[in-house]
């Protein structure tokens, strides 16, 4: 695989600290350019960031004396330098929507991590492993866009990587309703307890906006292509509520199911041990290994002991069990700022670079 110059754009939030680690040391990408708010332009991106780095890991070398430029001034030179951008701002969603589409009519192709873009029907969503096929519409956004190269695609809510990619395997048995309760940890909110300490022994019943997105959001990732756009599904029906939890990353799903033909339990664990996507089959640079993993025990999977499984990018599942008054019940965790943020746009974007959507 050929070398892709990239930049991040909202390279100091925690999303985007997240792509620093991520892309350091990256097999197929190097980070030629990072981009913020003016009041962190100028700067290097080590004194730009200051105390808010909150990543486990130090500052990759060969970032900290990199000037950050101004992520909406700068985007002619900007686009320049770089084969496509991350983007990942803290902007209203009128602001973030015009600035994707501004990358992208520079011919700037963007992967967003920024949810304003999400139900735009020309603009995919992709999870790699599910429906890597939402890539073909990039050609009609193109058109609509009138670029050559540019265009936006999109990871889906973090949330959603916890208990979608267990549900998704079994549409073949006619999944009817899902019921999901979610809690999330607040790095989900580019939180930490330090900054925080309201939620050290605490719960909040209510985030704003997430259990909207938790319950369409599938939806488009269960759609199809018709035309000049992904046409969302019907069902199957999800209902959410999301909590925030004392946890500093790693969101967990508790998950109702009711299906049109119900399958046996050795059924359902079968199709989690042997499900693969696209991204196994071409063997891509973050790619899990074992995507998706059941845990026996009864009190697994932990967030603390499997939110980094395969570097934070696999899916842990457990407590298969009948319910009385839905199918099945069972739990399930993803890491949210890997798998469910960063990581997963960073798999995204491998895959697009894989199947030539960046050449």
């Amino acid at each position: 695989m050929k070398k892709y110059n990239v930049g991040v754009i909202g390279a100091t939030g925690m999303v985007g600290q997240r792509f620093m680690t991520l892309l350091d040391n990256h097999p197929w990408f190097d980070v030629k350019v990072l981009a913020a708010s003016p009041r962190s332009a100028g700067k290097k991106y080590i004194d730009a960031v200051g105390a808010k780095w909150c990543m486990d890991t130090d500052i990759p070398e060969q970032m900290k004396d990199m000037i950050v430029m101004d992520a909406a001034a700068d985007i002619e030179k900007i686009a320049s330098q770089v084969d496509f951008v991350f983007c990942a701002v803290d902007m209203k969603k009128d602001e973030i929507k015009a600035l994707e589409e501004a990358y992208a009519k520079a011919e700037c192709p963007v992967i967003s991590n920024n949810s304003a873009n999400r139900h735009t029907p020309d603009v995919p969503m992709i999870i790699p492993e599910l429906n890597p096929e939402h890539a073909k519409i990039i050609p009609a956004q193109r058109k609509r866009l009138g670029t050559k190269r540019g265009f936006i695609a999109v990871k889906s809510n973090c949330s959603l990587q916890s208990y979608v990619p267990a549900l998704y395997p079994l549409s073949q048995f006619g999944i009817k309703d899902v019921l999901v309760c979610t809690y999330q940890a607040i790095s989900g909110a580019g939180k930490t307890f330090a900054t925080w300490p309201e939620m050290i022994d605490n719960v909040i019943p209510y985030i704003g906006g997430e259990e909207e997105k938790s319950e369409k959001e599938p939806l488009k990732i269960w759609g199809k292509i018709e035309g000049d756009r992904i046409v969302p599904a019907q069902s199957p029906n999800f209902t959410a509520q999301c909590l925030r939890v004392p946890v500093s990353n790693g969101h967990m799903g508790a998950v109702f199911v009711r299906f049109e033909n119900k399958p046996s339990k050795e059924e359902i664990l079968n199709i989690w041990k042997n499900f693969s996507g696209r991204a196994q089959e071409l063997n891509l640079p973050h790619a899990p290994k074992q995507f998706l993993n059941y845990f026996e025990e009864d009190n697994m999977p932990q967030t603390k002991l499997q939110r980094e499984l395969e570097g934070g990018m696999a899916i842990s599942i457990g407590r298969l069990r009948e319910d009385t008054q839905y199918d099945y019940k069972f739990v399930c965790l993803s890491h949210n700022t890997l798998r469910g943020a960063a990581g997963g746009a960073v798999l995204m974007a491998e895959l697009l670079c894989a199947e030539g959507y960046m050449d």
